[in-house]
């Protein structure tokens, strides 16, 4: 045996473990913020959701920090590959054009699609239009790949299929959230595990179809802190529901909401879907 062909067979041993250990594939769920309302929270952050698929981010809802809210998460802003937003109030979509730029910054340099309501194709339009100038300094003089053809926004205006690559299936609901029309919820059918996210909602037959045989139920439920008179002595410990004080605990006795889902009605109807985790995010107070 040559040195080359000694060298070539310990290179072959070397390398033959990285063929048996393959990586693990993953879907994780991570709530990014769950404080609804436009008012900034002095201990939450605003909606967002990601849904992390081995090394790929899908993004649910920008709300204000949500680029931070990933780094802290120990998300890579350049694993970005798809958004979506539910609706466009703006705590669901003040930082849309914010975390595309500023994942671009932070080393981003694939494709990115958003989906959502119109006019979401005006607004990224409009938003680079906003970062022109600084978007081109970055380019010229820290040589970074062009951002504009890099993103690619898609305006939803029904139901049905959104998008499916090799990590994930998404569907889309119309739910009722006067006067933002339409607003969707989304579904993730992925190999391990599936996830749907309300965005915000009344009482919703076309959700209830969306999240029946899902495995976790992401939920927006208003508290009204004027209405806690109206408290329901009710309980589900098969639920959760996530407080003021930003603690997941087992479902409690909740105030009923205006214009939004009532936490005593929807777990009623989760629970005929057969749901694993139902988990309630509401606005709250700060401490």
């Amino acid at each position: 045996m040559n040195r080359r062909q000694f060298l070539g067979s310990t290179a072959a041993l070397v390398a033959a473990p990285r063929l048996v250990r393959r990586k693990r594939r993953s879907t994780r769920l991570v709530l990014l913020g769950t404080a609804g309302g436009p008012r900034p929270h002095v201990t939450r952050a605003a909606p967002a959701q990601a849904i992390v698929i081995d090394d790929a981010v899908y993004v649910v809802d920008c709300g204000n920090g949500v680029a931070r809210q990933l780094v802290l998460a120990n998300l890579p802003l350049r694993a970005v590959r798809h958004i979506f937003i539910t609706h466009h109030h703006s705590d669901h979509n003040a930082d849309y054009g914010n975390l595309i730029l500023l994942a671009w910054a932070a080393g981003l340099r694939t494709r990115v699609d958003s989906w959502g309501p119109p006019p979401l194709a005006r607004m990224t339009d409009l938003f680079f239009e906003m970062s022109t100038t600084d978007i081109r300094a970055r380019t010229v003089d820290e040589g970074r790949v062009p951002l504009r053809p890099l993103v690619h926004p898609h305006d939803m205006r029904v139901a049905g299929p959104v998008m499916h690559d090799e990590n994930v299936r998404v569907t889309a609901a119309l739910v009722h959230h006067p006067p933002m029309v339409p607003a969707f919820a989304y579904r993730f059918d992925t190999a391990h595990r599936s996830i749907v996210v309300s965005g915000d909602t009344t009482p919703s037959e076309n959700l209830v179809a969306l999240a029946r045989n899902a495995d976790v139920l992401v939920h927006e439920a208003l508290f009204d802190a004027a209405a806690v008179g109206r408290l329901v002595a009710l309980q589900w410990p098969r639920h959760c529901w996530e407080g003021p004080d930003g603690a997941v605990r087992p479902w409690r006795p909740c105030a009923r909401p205006k214009g939004s889902v009532p936490p005593p009605n929807e777990p009623d109807e989760t629970l005929r879907n057969g749901l694993r985790r139902d988990t309630l995010t509401s606005p709250g107070r700060d401490k």
